[in-house]
């Protein structure tokens, strides 16, 4: 199977930029679809932005703000957000659809990373 790796969370004022990454592990064949999640306290998890088949898009409330990319040769995913506001606290999933080779067949499927905070405070 494949795991999926986040890192770049952490505490920032408002203002601030930080640089999310999802990492893939495994023996993926081709990856179909990447996005970001994120969930509040209290609220349900919403879609932040999506990468397929090359296009993008992006939640009104991050759009201009937030840009979505991907690292081909790393098996990445990156997430730049830049003039963070307090409301976009909340803890940021990556997700991934992929084939995947299991040594016999190609699998399609699709992994959920363990989720990285993110603090926008003063």
């Amino acid at each position: 199977q494949v795991q999926l790796v986040e890192s770049g969370g952490g505490l920032v004022q408002p203002g601030g930029s930080l640089r999310l990454s999802c990492a893939a592990s495994g023996s993926i064949f081709s990856i179909h679809a990447v996005g970001w999640y994120r969930q509040a306290p209290g609220k349900q998890r919403e879609l932040v932005a999506v990468m397929s088949g090359g296009t993008t898009n992006y939640a009104d409330s991050v759009k201009g703000r937030f840009t979505i990319s991907r690292d081909n040769a790393k098996n990445t995913v990156y997430l730049q957000m830049n003039s963070l506001k307090p409301e976009d606290t909340a803890v940021y999933y990556c997700n991934m659809d992929y084939t995947y080779y299991s040594g016999t067949y190609y699998t399609r499927s699709g992994s959920w990373g363990q989720g990285t905070q993110v603090t926008v405070s003063s």
